[in-house]
């Protein structure tokens, strides 16, 4: 990572005047658990999907330095993971090459959401001690297609959390879980929200939860749903959440039914359970993180962006190893798909700051 920026002092303000009142209230709140687990005099809890005060804040204002959503500045950040802002042509951020991958593992395969880059990656990195676990989100044990913060501590509980869940999971909770632990060295996989969080946190610095994390793989992400909403507007559709054992979307929402059927539905069924808070967000591909993933209308084959000199490491390990096979990414449609959903999304979040 870049470290040109220079570490300010911390603004000392007080939960109540920073977010609360501005974030918050204002609902922009992500859910993503970053203020909580930071307060170092546990003044916050995690309550019904985000902070809520439960003693006296001491105003030490570390909670206002590790929201994604509080004084939120890309290009500080930009300078200290690239060591430099983007050019006005990188639409979908700085990064080091583009390629589509997939897994060569039939085990991995059977279980992942599209080339099961990420959770080769994972699989890779633990098997060779680069890391002892991984924060990142998990299935609900009685409750269908919700995603929950997990903390996957080998490669059977890696594969176990394969899968893209779109209800929220805060997965920030689960590094919290592997600090408490003292596991070592983690990867970080999230939501874009969560990559500006993790990335806050290495920049004030706060060691406690930026030293653990050796890389973080970073999303794509048009927008996440209420667990509560996404089931009742599923109920609407005479689909029973319970018969549903995998969810896709690609332009449409690809339910894989239990018995083995498809079955689909146009976006506008679910659209009303998206989590508002996404509406303000910028970033579609996790442009901070050290590698990005997504579908992108890609059938069994991840789009991979790897953005810096650890996202490499990984990868090029992973390909060595043959655990992945790549190509670089030649069809100019799915690089038009990526810059069109990138800018939309940044429209989209500029215009509800």
């Amino acid at each position: 990572m870049g470290k040109l920026v220079e570490i300010m002092p911390i603004q000392k303000v007080s939960f109540e005047d920073s977010l609360k009142k501005t974030v918050v209230e204002r609902l922009l709140c992500t859910g993503c658990a970053s203020c909580v687990i930071s307060c170092p005099y546990n003044c916050l809890e995690y309550v019904d999907g985000g902070p809520k005060l439960v003693g006296e804040c001491k105003i030490c204002g570390v909670c206002a330095q590790v929201c994604p959503r509080f004084n939120f500045s890309m290009s500080s950040l930009e300078h200290f993971v690239f060591g430099r802002e983007r050019n006005a042509n990188e639409e979908f951020g700085i990064y080091k090459r583009i390629l589509i991958a997939r897994t060569k593992s039939r085990e991995i395969m059977d279980v992942c959401q599209d080339g099961g880059v990420v959770t080769s990656l994972l699989v890779c990195a633990i098997e060779d001690g680069l890391i002892s676990g991984a924060a990142l989100s998990g299935k609900s044990l009685d409750k269908p297609l919700k995603g929950v913060p997990k903390l996957a501590l080998s490669k059977s509980d890696m594969l176990a959390c394969s899968g893209t869940r779109y209800t929220y999971s805060p997965n920030i909770l689960a590094l919290k879980d592997a600090v408490q632990r003292k596991i070592g060295k983690i990867a970080f996989i999230g939501t874009p929200c969560q990559i500006h969080a993790v990335r806050r946190m290495q920049m004030l610095p706060l060691k406690k939860y930026a030293d653990p994390v050796k890389f973080t793989v970073g999303l794509f992400c048009t927008e996440s749903f209420n667990y509560d909403n996404l089931i009742r507007q599923l109920s609407k559709t005479s689909i029973n959440p319970n018969n549903i054992a995998k969810m896709n979307i690609k332009g449409k929402l690809i339910l894989k039914m239990r018995d083995g059927a498809i079955k689909t539905l146009p976006l506008k069924d679910i659209k009303a359970a998206a989590c508002n808070f996404c509406s303000a967000c910028t970033d579609f591909s996790a442009e901070l993180a050290d590698i990005s993933a997504g579908g992108l209308g890609l059938n069994e084959w991840t789009l991979t962006i790897v953005r810096t000199e650890v996202g490499d490491e990984i990868v090029r390990r992973a390909e060595a190893k043959g655990i992945i096979e790549s190509k670089p990414l030649e069809d100019r449609r799915v690089i038009d798909l990526l810059i069109k959903l990138s800018r939309s999304k940044r429209e989209r979040g500029e215009q509800n700051p």
